[in-house]
């Protein structure tokens, strides 16, 4: 992906977009060398995004917290001025998700092959195991 490196685009990744990639992490760190703001939005509840990052170690600039998508994406962009906003996802949901939001769609697919990002096997589906620290700060 070409961001230009001037840093004048919002990023947003689908928590499953995110668990779609071989090193999230990775992903994460590169993304922020082409955007100025990377984040997480997602319809699960705040403990599974918040676990998923911790464990990856991926800091985000935004994520969804206890909102929907639609209106985590409608924060982010009213919060977040930059030229571009791109909204990494995995459905057509998400696609159609993006439309309505006035987010350019970019299916994680597409954006693993522009960026050479290495997609993983699909066996890091969040478990119930993460329930179990809900109560982590």
């Amino acid at each position: 992906m070409d961001g230009g490196g001037d840093g004048e685009m919002t990023l947003a990744f689908e928590l499953a977009a995110l668990q779609e990639l071989a090193n999230p992490s990775a992903v994460f760190d590169g993304a922020r060398r082409w955007s100025k703001y990377v984040g997480v939005v997602s319809e699960k509840p705040t403990y599974v995004v918040t676990n998923f990052t911790r464990k990856e170690r991926i800091r985000q600039d935004f994520f969804s917290g206890p909102r929907g998508k639609a209106e985590s994406l409608e924060s982010v962009r009213e919060q977040f001025d930059t030229d571009r906003h791109v909204f990494i996802g995995t459905t057509d949901e998400d696609r159609d998700l993006a439309d309505e939001v006035g987010w350019e769609y970019l299916p994680v697919e597409d954006a693993a092959e522009a960026a050479e990002w290495e997609l993983g096997d699909g066996d890091e589906e969040t478990t119930d195991d993460d329930r179990e620290r809900d109560d982590w700060p």
